[in-house]
């Protein structure tokens, strides 16, 4: 036999302003919230210019922090009268770099120039086939090592980075102390030096990182900026 219903002041019952658990059941309204939630962390990290897998983890919590807190933490840098142009060697390194990254590596030729340090921009932008040919020196073909990474895995590749050398008159420096003076003054504007690095020091070499790679591992941000050449999207 079937129990009957229980009297009204033994049933359940919602308090006023709830819903009761088998309102809840019925509406499920968890799996609605959560895809919300995820089209809405979505939305950030594409502004954000951060992996869309719509998972609020560190790298979108950085980049939050960064575009809130400490927004246009980065100098401008930029040089529009007719003299503000660094010497025929250098600007030929400097041209093929990206827009955003010429200002800077100007930037530091005259910074250094104005404490008396002869500086020149030896190298800049390389296509994939000019590092793989690098990357084959002391290996494959005569010479010495002079790059651990082929093409595709290394910042030169993406028209982010440059490098410098320390000259007195014709001769080149390639040990000089002034490369930590000049490296304190990239760090000044703003650039990533390889001088810092824990492995592979590289006191010649500057980049600029994008904004949304400020937080990425080296490897992490070369295989976004190798993706956003594939998809013909903006490195900036």
């Amino acid at each position: 036999m079937r129990p009957g219903p229980l009297p009204p002041s033994q049933a359940p019952h919602a308090r006023r302003g709830t819903i009761g658990p088998w309102a809840r059941r019925s509406r499920n309204p968890k799996g609605a919230r959560a895809m919300k939630t995820e089209d809405m962390i979505r939305a950030v990290q594409r502004k954000l210019g951060v992996v869309v897998d719509g998972r609020a983890g560190p790298q979108t919590w950085g980049a939050i922090h960064r575009y809130v807190v400490q927004p246009a933490a980065r100098p401008r840098v930029a040089f529009t009268a007719p003299g503000d142009r660094a010497s025929d060697r250098s600007e030929r390194a400097i041209a093929p770099l990206l827009p955003e990254v010429r200002p800077y590596a100007r930037a530091l030729y005259f910074k250094a120039r104005s404490l008396g340090i002869t500086l020149e921009i030896i190298s800049g932008l390389r296509s994939f086939e000019e590092q793989d040919r690098l990357y084959a020196q002391g290996r494959s073909t005569p010479g010495t090592k002079v790059t651990g990474a082929r093409g595709g895995h290394s910042t030169h590749n993406f028209g982010i980075a440059f490098d410098i050398g320390i000259f007195s008159g014709n001769r080149y420096l390639p040990d000089s102390p002034a490369y930590q003076a000049v490296g304190a003054l990239g760090i000044d504007l703003g650039l990533e030096w390889g001088g810092n690095w824990k492995t592979l020091v590289d006191r010649s070499h500057f980049q600029l990182r994008p904004q949304w790679a400020l937080d990425l591992t080296e490897r992490r941000m070369l295989t976004e900026l190798r993706r956003r050449v594939r998809m013909d999207e903006p490195v900036f």
